[in-house]
């Protein structure tokens, strides 16, 4: 499935590391955050390499719904009252200039990726007193925001937080603008890190810094990610024929949908779950709603993406660990990569060529004092219970009885698998065990995929790793039925 942006934009391909490569910094990961910091810091005067493990913009950067924002959600109120105005004033510091940085380099240097200045609106169908909060917590850190009883929206709410001068784009196009400027290599994975050395399935490469910009961390010691970290899925469609006013929208319950339009076509988003927890239906919710929204509109595309949640509720952006100072890393944008991948570059490339930056304290991911305990002790108990349903228990069906196009944990040849049948005659079948730690896999129906409810790490039916932390594929087999 091909987002709206991947049908529009095809960057060219680049080559594979081979032998030896050297250089000041090198950067794991050609997305949206890789590719700013690592032409931040080559602004700077550093060599920087990038290794990709599949093509630029080809994980969530091309899967993103763009939104180019410092609002965030609901999220102001919430950070002043948990970590203090000083603190939130940080963030939202470092996202407004995140905005305007970015699209005052689109500007300067013409970069052709459909740049539209707009407002930012959060909306309720019915939490006001939530709206009226956050309305005053964003003008308390300076940004130009207010709460108006009306909106733009086809849909019936009580109102929205309405933040000025903000922007949407094509990413993809963007990045690839970018990317041609700098030494990347594609179809690169870094398998492990010891020190300044790389090590991919082709060469190593040698660097006195090392940024790990790659959506999740791989390694998990030092840093402990996983144990900081959950991963949520999440759906949109992009629909033509359909007519959006002005602006960028965001609903504040959990069954609202997330606007924005691009060229005449309008993006319809939503259905978060946690990656690993998903029974199906969220095309169809969206499908629903875009006809209830939006009568005899046509889909152009569909596509689902993942984002990485944090324990602290702001992205982990700084030094990996005290252990490894010559690692850094940025993680765990929560849905807001676009701005925060800005911000990351900005703040890494200043850590790395001055030592500090002023808004580096709230994004510490070694300030364990912000980190929320109770949060971090949440994470470990869902992965605890994954790693409990390492065995299956009880009857499966036999692999027969699903029925094309169905999944789900079955018997084939006498032992229980994953399996998937594409056909009445084709079995795909995988073990059901993650790579990464060991947790079982689950069935998504929606993405036909097999997704880790620990970490967030999923495979495809031939079990081909699609996302990370896990870093191999799983064993795998495939039958005809004779």
């Amino acid at each position: 499935m091909e987002s709206i942006w991947e049908k529009t934009c095809k960057g060219p391909a680049r080559p594979p590391l081979y032998g030896k490569a050297q250089a000041d910094v090198a950067v794991i990961g050609g997305g949206m955050t890789g590719i700013l910091t690592a032409l931040e810091l080559q602004e700077r005067g550093l060599q920087v390499v990038v290794a990709e493990a599949g093509h630029v913009g080809g994980g969530q950067t091309g899967r993103t719904t763009a939104k180019l924002t410092a609002q965030h959600g609901a999220i102001y109120a919430g950070l002043i009252e948990r970590l203090g105005r000083e603190k939130a004033a940080m963030y939202a510091r470092a996202n407004r200039r995140a905005v305007e940085r970015c699209c005052a380099r689109i500007e300067l240097e013409q970069i052709d990726c459909d740049l539209e200045r707009a407002d930012s609106w959060l909306y309720s169908y019915d939490r006001e007193d939530a709206l009226l909060r956050e309305a005053e917590a964003e003008r308390a850190l300076g940004l130009d925001a207010s709460f108006e009883p009306d909106t733009p929206l086809p849909l019936r709410v009580c109102g929205g937080v309405r933040l000025r001068g903000q922007a949407q784009f094509h990413p993809l196009k963007f990045l690839q603008a970018l990317a041609d400027r700098l030494t990347i290599y594609e179809r690169t994975p870094v398998e492990h890190v010891e020190g300044g050395t790389l090590f991919t399935p082709r060469g190593t490469i040698e660097a006195g810094r090392v940024v790990f910009a790659s959506h999740y961390p791989f390694v998990n010691v030092p840093g402990l990610y996983f144990a900081r970290m959950h991963q949520e899925r999440s759906y949109a469609i992009a629909l033509e024929n359909a007519v959006l006013p002005a602006g960028m929208y965001y609903g504040l319950e959990p069954n609202a949908w997330s606007l924005r339009s691009y060229r005449g076509t309008v993006i319809l988003s939503g259905g978060a779950h946690r990656t690993g927890r998903n029974g199906g239906g969220h095309y169809a919710a969206l499908r629903e709603a875009a006809q209830a929204l939006f009568p005899g509109s046509r889909e152009a595309a569909h596509w689902s993406a993942q984002d990485c949640m944090t324990a602290s509720g702001v992205p982990y952006i700084g030094r990996f660990s005290a252990r490894d100072p010559q690692w850094y890393v940025a993680t765990g944008f929560r849905k807001w990569g676009m701005s925060n991948a800005m911000a990351a570059a900005e703040l890494l490339t200043a850590l790395i060529c001055d030592g500090s930056h002023p808004d580096a304290a709230v994004f510490d991911p070694g300030d364990l004092l912000q980190q929320r305990p109770g949060r971090i002790a949440e994470e470990g108990l869902q992965a605890a219970r994954g790693l409990g349903r390492r065995v299956l228990h009880g009857p499966v069906p036999q692999a027969d009885e699903l029925a094309v196009g169905e999944g789900g944990p079955a018997e084939l040849d006498g032992k229980q698998m994953g399996v998937y049948r594409a056909t009445e005659e084709l079995y795909y079948a995988v073990e059901l065990r993650c790579p990464h730690l060991g947790c079982r896999l689950e069935w998504n129906p929606d993405d036909k995929s097999w997704d880790c409810p620990c970490h967030g790490s999923r495979f495809d039916v031939q079990g081909r790793c699609l996302t990370e932390p896990a870093q191999t594929d799983l064993p795998a087999c495939c039958r005809r039925r004779s």
